[in-house]
Parts: C-alpha cells; sequence; structure tokens
C-alpha cells in the first residue's frame, strides 16, 4: 500500500512518530476539566478527512453575532514577495481569563486543611473535588476555592510538592484552556474572520492502510470556501508532531493550503519549519504558497484580580516590606504590602540553577499542549541581562511601579535563562541600598597603599558594594588581557609604546569605570531609563607600594603622555565594550540601572514625601544584607588579593625588544563618576516609539514585545486586592522579615573627616543624568552624583625580571 500511495520514507518514517506522540498527549492532567488533545493510536496513517460536523461558527464562538456573509476583506494578509508575511503595526494586547492565578499565594496544606479538603466525597479523590469545584462556584468565597484547590492535588496523590503542581500543572492547565482562546478570539475579530465561510476548532481524521482510525489533527480555523487550515500560536512555536500531522493531510488533501500565525517574532528555525513544509508540498502539488506564515505582534494579558490573604506578594521594590534594622513593615499585612505582576512571576519560574532550568524547560514543553507558553518557555528570559528601566506611580500609599527589561534567550529549549529571582533581588536590594546610605558612602578604594580605605563598612555589608569592588578588581584582569602580545592588538600596544634602551616603557596606571553621557526621559510621573552606557577612564600614577622585580624604565612626562595616548587609543576602547557587553559586568550595569532610579526617587521624594521617606538617607542597610552564596564575602579579603597579585604580578608577558624577550609583570584598576544629558519629547518618541505603551502593557503581560525585536519588557507594582474574607496569610518566596525593628535609627549618621578610614576620595566630577524634560531639570544634585566612590586606585606596575646571566 505504501508504494502505491508513494508516500515518501520521511513522511512514512513521520507518521509513526506521530502516532506515539499522539498517545503520549492523551495522558490525562489532573487538574482542570479535559484539554483538547491530539490522540492516536498506533499503526501508519495514509489518508485524512474532515470529522463530520466538525467545527462551530467563528463568529458566534467568539461571542460575535452569526453575520449572514463572509466579508470580502475577510481573512489573514498574503505577503506578495513570498509566502511569509510579517505586519508592521506596534504589539496589540488581547486579554484571557486566568483566576486561578490569584491563589498563588497558598501554601501547602496543612494537616487539618488536608482533612477538610477531603471531607466533601470521603474516598473518592475525584468526585470530592469535583464537589469542591460546584461549592465554589455557587458561594463565590476564595476559601471554597482554596480547598478546589487543595482537593485536585491532593487527587493526584501529592506526587508533587504543592507550589510545584500549582506552577506547573495548575496554572499551565487554566492558561492551555483560556489563552488559547483568548488570541483565537482577537484574531477572529482583527482579520474578520466571521460569516459562514469560517468554522473555529475544526478536526481531520486520520486513518490507517485498512480504514481505522488513528488519530486526528485539530485546526484552530478553517475557511470552507478557500480550503485553508488556520493553526495560530500565541507563542509562534510551531510544534513538530503537528506538522507531522500537517504533511499527512497535505498528502491526503491536495486541494488544502495551511497557514500559520504567530503572535510573536518568528525566530530563524521556527520560521524554517514553516519554510520547509512549504517547499516540500509546494513541489509536490507543483503549486507555489502550499504554507503560508502570518507574524502579528500581540502581548497576552491574563485577567487576575489579586485576593487578600490568598495571592502572592513580593517585597521587590516595595518600600512597605523592607524589614530589619530599623525599617518596620507597613501597616498591612506582610502578605498584601509587596508587589505583583509579570516581572515577579518569570523570575519566581525560571529556575534557581542551569540544571533545574532545563528541567522546568522540558517539563512546560511537554505540557504546553496548546501553544501558549510564553516566547521561548520558562527559560527564554536572559536573566544576566534582566535591569530596572522605568520607575513611577510614587504617590504616597503607591509604593511604586516597575518595568524591567532584559533580552530573550537565543536557544532556550537546550540553553535556558536561569537565576531570575536573584537577579530581581540584586536589583531591588540595589535601589534600596542606594537610598538608604547617604551619597559619601559610595565609594570603593583599591588602592595598594591604602589597606584602611577599601570601602565604607555598610557599603561592604551590601551586595551592591560587593558588586562594584569586584567590578574594580574584574577591570583589572580585562585590561590585563587586552594587553597580551599573543593577541594582535596586545603586539600592536607593545609595539606603539615609546621606548627606552628599545625596551617599551609605560608608567604605572590608574583606572576607573564612569559611565558616559545616560539617556533618561521623565514623562507621566515616571522615569524611563533608556541608556547607561559606562566608559572606561586612564591616567598615570605612582604608589609607594613596589611589585615585583626591577622598574623596566623610568618614563619622562613627554613619555608618559605618549604612554597614555597609545593606552587611550587601543587598550581603553576594547575594554570599556568589555565592560558594556560582557557577562562578568552585568551585575555592575544592573546596580547602576538602579542607582538612576533610587535618585530620581529621592529628587521626587524631596518635592512631595512618598513611601521611600523612611528609607531615604536612614545610614541602615541591615534590610538589604549580602545574599547566598555571598554571605561570607569579605572586602579585605578582596583587597588581600588584589595586593597579592599586585606586588607578586598576575599576568607576565614575553615581550619582543631590541635586546631580545623582556618579561614584563603588570596589575592595576578604578572607578568613577557620573555626567548628565538632557532627552526632549522629539527625541523620545523618534527613537523610543511605542515604548510608553510597552512599558505600561509590562505590567500585565507575562510576554511582552518591544516592537520587533528580540527585547522583552516585564512588570510589577502594589495590585489592589479584593477581601477574601479572613485571610490566612501568604508566603514569600525571598525571604524572611529581619530583625525587630525599632522605631527611629539611634543615631545620626556619621561622617568622617577628609583622610579618615571610611572617608571618600574626591570623585572626579560629573552629575547624573537630567531627567530630559524639554526645560532641563537636574536629576540629582552634584553631592549625590558618584555612582561608586571615585578614588579607588589600582595602579599598573610595570617591572622587568631578572635573567639568570645578569
Amino acid at each position: 500500500m505504501n508504494r502505491v500511495l508513494r508516500i515518501p520514507p520521511r513522511w512514512r518514517l513521520a507518521v509513526r512518530l506521530t502516532a506515539a506522540a499522539g498517545l503520549a498527549a492523551a495522558v490525562t492532567l489532573t487538574g482542570l476539566p479535559g484539554i483538547p488533545v491530539d490522540i492516536a493510536s498506533a499503526g501508519p496513517a495514509v489518508s485524512a478527512k474532515l470529522k463530520p460536523n466538525t467545527g462551530k461558527r467563528c463568529d458566534v464562538r467568539n461571542g460575535l453575532p452569526a453575520a449572514a456573509r463572509t466579508p470580502a476583506k475577510s481573512g489573514l494578509p498574503n505577503d506578495p514577495a513570498g509566502n511569509f508575511h510579517k505586519a508592521g503595526e506596534d504589539p496589540k494586547n488581547f486579554e484571557f481569563d486566568l483566576p486561578g492565578q490569584a491563589y498563588d499565594g497558598l501554601a501547602s496544606p496543612t494537616a487539618d486543611e488536608e482533612k477538610k479538603a477531603l471531607s466533601k466525597v470521603p474516598g473518592d479523590t475525584e468526585a470530592n473535588y469535583r464537589e469542591w469545584r460546584k461549592v465554589a462556584d455557587a458561594s463565590g468565597k476564595p476559601a471554597d476555592r482554596a480547598m478546589e484547590i487543595y482537593a485536585r492535588w491532593l487527587n493526584t496523590g501529592k506526587k508533587r510538592e504543592f507550589k510545584d503542581w500549582f506552577d506547573k500543572i495548575y496554572i499551565r492547565n487554566q492558561t492551555n484552556l483560556n489563552k488559547g482562546a483568548g488570541f483565537e478570539a482577537q484574531l477572529v475579530r482583527d482579520y474578520k474572520l466571521i460569516g459562514p465561510d469560517w468554522l473555529c476548532e475544526v478536526y481531520v481524521e486520520l486513518f490507517d492502510a485498512e480504514g481505522n482510525k488513528v488519530g486526528e489533527r485539530r485546526y484552530d480555523a478553517y475557511n470552507r470556501r478557500t480550503k485553508e487550515f488556520n493553526e495560530f500560536k500565541s507563542n509562534s512555536r510551531p510544534e513538530k508532531p503537528q506538522l507531522e500531522k500537517d504533511r499527512v493531510v497535505a498528502r491526503s488533501m491536495r486541494d488544502h493550503t495551511f497557514r500559520y500565525t504567530g503572535a510573536k517574532k518568528f525566530t530563524a528555525t521556527q520560521q524554517k519549519l514553516i519554510d520547509d513544509f512549504n517547499r516540500d508540498v509546494s513541489a509536490e502539488r507543483g503549486r507555489t504558497n502550499q504554507v503560508r506564515g502570518n507574524q502579528r505582534l500581540y502581548n497576552p494579558v491574563g485577567k487576575t484580580t489579586p485576593i487578600r490573604g490568598y495571592s502572592d506578594y513580593q517585597r521587590w521594590f516595595a518600600p512597605g516590606c523592607q524589614t530589619g534594622g530599623t525599617q518596620a513593615m507597613a501597616a498591612a499585612s506582610a502578605s498584601t504590602c509587596g508587589t505583583r505582576g509579570p516581572a515577579n512571576q518569570r523570575a519566581l519560574s525560571s529556575g534557581r540553577t542551569l540544571e533545574e532550568a532545563k528541567r522546568f524547560q522540558a517539563e512546560a514543553r511537554r505540557l504546553d499542549t496548546r501553544g501558549t507558553l510564553p516566547r521561548g518557555g520558562p527559560g527564554g528570559i536572559d536573566f544576566t541581562t534582566l535591569e530596572l528601566r522605568y520607575v513611577g506611580g510614587l504617590a504616597k500609599g503607591q509604593g511604586m511601579r516597575y518595568s524591567m527589561r532584559a533580552d530573550q534567550m537565543p536557544d532556550p529549549d537546550e540553553n535556558p535563562g536561569w537565576g531570575g529571582e536573584a537577579k530581581m533581588q540584586l536589583a531591588s536590594d540595589a535601589m534600596f541600598t542606594w537610598l538608604a546610605l547617604t551619597p559619601d558612602k559610595f565609594w570603593v578604594n583599591l588602592n595598594p597603599d591604602e589597606p584602611d580605605r577599601v570601602m565604607d563598612a555598610k557599603f561592604a555589608s551590601t551586595d551592591a558594594g560587593r558588586v562594584l569592588l569586584e567590578a574594580d578588581l574584574q577591570m583589572k584582569h580585562d585590561f590585563y588581557k587586552a594587553m597580551d602580545p599573543k593577541t594582535d592588538l596586545g603586539k600592536r600596544y607593545w609595539a606603539a609604546l615609546p621606548k627606552q634602551n628599545g625596551r617599551p616603557c609605560m608608567p604605572g596606571l590608574r583606572n576607573w569605570i564612569e559611565p558616559k553621557p545616560a539617556q533618561v526621559r521623565e514623562e507621566d510621573g515616571g522615569i524611563y531609563i533608556l541608556d547607561t552606557p559606562l566608559a572606561l577612564k586612564s591616567t598615570a600614577q605612582k604608589t609607594l607600594t613596589h611589585g615585583p622585580g626591577e622598574p623596566i624604565c623610568d618614563p619622562s612626562p613627554a613619555e608618559i603622555k605618549a604612554a597614555q595616548a597609545v593606552i587611550d587609543s587601543m587598550i581603553v576602547p576594547a575594554v570599556e565594550k568589555t565592560i558594556n557587553t560582557a557577562p562578568q559586568y552585568a551585575d555592575l550595569r544592573r546596580v547602576y540601572t538602579s542607582r538612576v532610579a533610587a535618585e530620581y526617587i529621592r529628587q521626587q521624594d524631596a518635592k512631595k514625601p512618598t513611601d521611600f521617606r523612611p528609607i531615604i538617607n536612614s545610614d541602615d542597610v541591615r534590610a538589604w544584607p549580602l545574599r547566598a552564596p555571598n554571605q561570607k564575602w569579605d572586602k579585605d579579603e578582596l583587597f588581600r588579593k588584589y595586593r597579592k597579585i599586585f606586588t607578586d604580578g598576575e599576568f607576565t608577558y614575553d615581550v619582543d625588544t631590541a635586546h631580545g624577550v623582556q618579561v614584563y609583570i603588570v596589575g592595576g584598576v578604578d572607578f568613577s563618576k557620573q555626567p548628565k544629558r538632557n532627552i526632549s519629547r522629539t527625541q523620545f518618541t523618534t527613537q523610543n516609539r511605542d515604548l510608553d505603551r510597552t512599558t505600561d502593557t509590562s505590567r500585565k503581560s507575562d510576554d511582552t514585545s518591544y516592537r520587533d525585536t528580540d527585547t522583552l519588557y516585564l512588570g510589577g507594582g502594589r495590585a489592589t486586592a479584593t477581601d477574601g474574607g479572613t485571610p490566612t496569610p501568604s508566603p514569600t518566596h525571598t525571604g524572611k522579615p529581619g530583625p525587630t525593628p525599632t522605631s527611629k535609627p539611634t543615631s545620626a549618621p556619621s561622617k568622617p573627616a577628609p583622610g579618615e578610614p571610611g572617608a571618600s576620595p574626591k570623585p572626579p566630577g560629573g552629575n547624573l543624568a537630567h531627567t530630559g524634560s524639554d526645560t532641563p531639570v537636574g536629576l540629582i544634585a552634584s553631592t549625590a552624583a558618584a555612582l561608586a566612590a571615585a578614588g579607588g586606585v589600582l595602579v599598573w606596575r610595570m617591572r622587568r625580571r631578572k635573567s639568570a646571566a645578569e
């Protein structure tokens, strides 16, 4: 029979794989009513037919009146230049119901709660949870819905931890049911898929050679006149098992065409799957454009109303939830004073390790029966790039609204993003640290001559301080690497230096990082942090502490100037690029954007009280300590490590000179200031089109596209909750309140005298960015300008090691 029908071998193999995939998809997921899935029994399918009486008119199914006829301009657009159409409009939102997310603060049930949850139909856990569902539907009480959720979990046999089951199964199933339907409804409205020609949820049955049904394929929409099958993917990810069935349908129903519509940017791999299918079908039929792709960007917005006592609130960026030391909890309970939003949800579901992220990713793909995962799945975000990019809504009693920016992972299935919780915590902790400490504390100082002035002790007790000092040291390493004569750049660098007695000569150096002009825009009660590039600066400097070996040269002022020009033109640009792009500086970039946000909050609070007022200049950072795995980090230990490198040498370079190969040993680093720049409304609108709407959407959607890019925005903020009756406090995922607070700081912060340990070296100067309003208004006073204390000196030493002959 296979020879008679001339089914290509690769298609026969695909069908057998499809049958196996169908069996796997038939596994029931306990948690919500059954989800339509493709099912198949063993055996190769060789024909396909529309299921009798399949589908329902798309307009009626999606709450629209039944149109008497199909409009002339009905249907998805075609690209005249090929089989793939990409709409040019800005992203649009579509909504879907997600009521279960309101219960994401539920803890695992206690023994008494388990007993109550099993009480409706003892001995029959499935009938029991269905009975609880009836009770909850009738009463509308959150307490009854919580019991239904517990009963569903108990029906699974407690094979998973409750929280894991809730996130991965219960919410996943509810999303599968509602998100795809919401996307379908939006497409039906936008593209007028109405009238008698358009049917939704159409099934095609697959039969083997003996006429036995072996499976079926579900399509989201079907046009009876044009005979086009449509698949809608809110995450734009074609599923290979579905494509394999589509090939069988295409072989059997040769007068039918196919179209795949995605709500996100198709990746090159995803588009290739569609293009390959089109190429094969078009070649088989001798007709072009038999399989089309359509990209129209949409942001999914899950509609959830949080409930006091049942919904999860995070302390991230929530001033009323910061506890420890003198910071007291807000009057509201710990379960409602915090923030909610897609940024929190995606960060908490990302996995704490790469191994955990890979497990989450594989499991999510398996359970994503309707293609409704956010783009890339739980591992789709590169959390190393996560930075705070918007702050607003600072009115008293409102906390703040925020939006984070991050890149998409290029290959999340093989290399998923992870660690989102830690990155969110760092960004939040850094912002509060910048607010709590007075600006005279913001400095680090790696000078081999000054072991007692590494950094302020309170600043050293925070992760923000740790990040800055470690970045200083990291910059030194990268400066060394850029000078390596084994590289093309290093070879040219040593050749370009001035010479003494035929040997390259350069001075000791002080190097530091400082921001280039930042771009920000104050708009509608908030600030958009648009760009915060960092610059590397370098200047000649001597130290009393000696490095290894003997000095190679004593450069004259003219030679120092010449050497510095070579360094500035060759080494500095290379290392500066590394600082702005390399992953080893991601935390530095993250805490810097939080610094910009903090100074905006300072400015707004000075005009009118905000919820941050008790924190600003409190000089108390015990609520934001060094967190695991860095809780035992020690600034003095890092200084000792640096000083050993400085005195003993770290890199040795074999440099060809007029006197043969000489060994150079080098070391050094520093950090510094912030300049300013205004961004006008016109420039903001021109260069950042749709960013304001994207930022607003990011607080509601877990997959907010910024135009047609691989940049993602995720937001959050204080969420208004309904009253859940008499709630039990819901848990947070990020730690416990600190020690019992006192009402006031014990004393005003003391400021060390210049030159004393802890005194801030004088920064090179410069202010933080202006808000960018059309009438320039300084964002930060010059006294608060420094990101991290300038004056941290690590000096390059260049010495020649003695040879045995000398």
